[in-house]
């Protein structure tokens, strides 16, 4: 019993969902939120507010700006990407404290959030179901 309540406090302590995602952004919780795509991607979609830091370029020099009390959202495409993954190793390898979105900006979009971007999405009427 005790390995699995350590297991998914474990989970809560290093993911979070959409819904989790869009109600702390709404709360102006001191969160940032990463895509950690390559630039093209973030180009097309986004999730409004993010910014694009891709995990291939994450390091000392250009995270050198950011506050370690703030509390980082690592997303990709999906769960058929894993560059959410990689951007939260290495950003918890630079020391800050970070999250890894759960499904990432198809997840997103799937709970009715909008995106931004040449191709954004107008969400739609969000009510979660969690």
């Amino acid at each position: 019993m005790e390995a699995a309540i350590q297991h998914y406090q474990n989970k809560l302590a290093f993911e979070m969902d959409p819904s989790d995602l869009f109600d702390a952004l709404e709360t102006k919780q001191n969160i940032m939120v990463i895509d950690a795509r390559k630039d093209f991607a973030f180009v097309k979609e986004h999730i409004p507010g993010s910014i694009n830091l891709p995990h291939r370029t994450m390091n000392a020099d250009t995270t050198a700006g950011f506050d370690k009390n703030v509390i980082y959202v690592t997303y990709c495409d999906g769960i058929g990407c894993n560059a959410s993954t990689r951007g939260a190793l290495n950003m918890a390898k630079l020391g800050f404290n970070v999250r890894e979105l759960i499904g990432g900006i198809e997840w997103w979009k799937f709970d009715g959030y909008e995106t931004e971007g040449t191709h954004q999405t107008a969400g739609l009427q969000i009510q979660c179901a969690c």
